[in-house]
């Protein structure tokens, strides 16, 4: 009976492995480098498209947001013109899959501007929706 229990863990660990593939980790590489390119156009309805557009979408800093139009509308008053926006860059520092559907990625952020450089660490949850790797979840501190 132990044998059976033990095989039938190890055939479902292979599928759960087998069901992430490197490009599914590319793929949240390229949305990623989306971000990068719309924010430094200075194009935040671009940058947002990374972002599931459901009134689920949490974003955590303070006070937390719930909902992408208010995640959108949040942005654009932080960040009114380039010289708020800046350059940005990403330093991912880690790609974890968790399911077929999730991955979670830990990274640092960095904004290059005029008016002082800002920056900092983020955690982002991303899901797999329609075949597209979305943020479901975004805290940056």
């Amino acid at each position: 009976m132990k044998t059976i229990i033990v095989a039938s863990l190890l055939v479902a660990l292979c599928s759960f492995c087998s069901a992430q593939t490197p490009a599914d980790e590319a793929a949240i590489r390229k949305t990623m480098d989306k971000q990068i390119e719309a924010w430094n156009r200075g194009d935040v309805d671009a940058f947002m498209q990374t972002y599931w557009k459901s009134d689920s979408l949490l974003f955590v800093s303070n006070p937390p947001t719930y909902g992408w139009q208010t995640t959108l509308e949040r942005y654009k008053q932080a960040y009114p013109d380039t010289a708020a926006m800046g350059k940005l860059s990403f330093n991912l520092l880690q790609l974890k899959p968790l399911s077929p559907e999730y991955y979670f990625v830990l990274g640092q952020w960095h904004l290059q501007r005029s008016i002082g450089d800002v920056g900092g660490y983020f955690t982002l949850l991303f899901r797999k929706i329609n075949g597209e790797w979305l943020i479901i979840a975004d805290h940056s501190s």
